[in-house]
């Protein structure tokens, strides 16, 4: 669930403005050089960490075109969440967390952008766990420009803070474990 929700935000931090010397463009998200993680207390001492691995999706920018122009899509393999413990990912698997039989994707459409082409607010719909709720990240662009082998890329990262029963995951981890923050990072490549 965390991995989903920390997808979506990485989808919407894309959706931040590139500089004014940037063309309008389409952008496919680059698998391997995007990643969404969450974080969340371990009984109130420590923290958890994890990844979604395989996140997918597109954007699109256009700096003239203000917020209106700016959209994002991100779908996340719920299956894919790894925090380096075999027997704690099956569990996270299982219908106690992500149910990923039940729910084998989670999603992330921007629905809109306050802000500027540096950084700012992006709203949209996550769908996590079978459960629609708008959410709000902070989002900021890391950079953009040419790569090695004659592409363009641009990239952002995002945060957003998620309450687990809002998107019916209850299984009892203790209070310190009722809220949760995703960490988006995405990378896309100019199509």
């Amino acid at each position: 669930m965390i991995k989903r929700a920390l997808g979506t935000v990485l989808a919407a931090a894309a959706l931040v403005f590139s500089a004014a010397s940037s063309e309008a463009a389409d952008y496919r998200i680059d698998a391997g050089h995007s990643f969404v993680q969450f974080k969340i207390s371990h009984i109130g001492v420590s923290w958890m960490i994890g990844t979604f691995e395989n996140v997918s999706g597109s954007f699109s920018f256009d700096p003239d075109a203000g917020p209106e122009g700016q959209s994002i899509s991100v779908e996340i393999d719920t299956a894919s969440v790894d925090t380096n413990h075999a027997e704690r990912d099956k569990h996270l698997r299982s219908a106690d967390f992500l149910n990923v039989d039940e729910f084998p994707t989670a999603t992330f459409v921007s629905t809109g952008y306050e802000g500027d082409g540096e950084s700012g607010t992006l709203t949209g719909d996550l769908t996590l766990h079978g459960v629609t709720k708008e959410i709000a990240i902070a989002v900021k662009k890391v950079g953009e420009g040419k790569d090695p082998w004659g592409g363009y890329r641009a990239g952002f990262e995002g945060t957003v803070s998620l309450t687990r029963s809002e998107f019916s995951m209850g299984y009892n981890l203790g209070p310190a474990s009722e809220s949760m923050e995703l960490l988006l990072f995405i990378e896309g490549i100019r199509r």
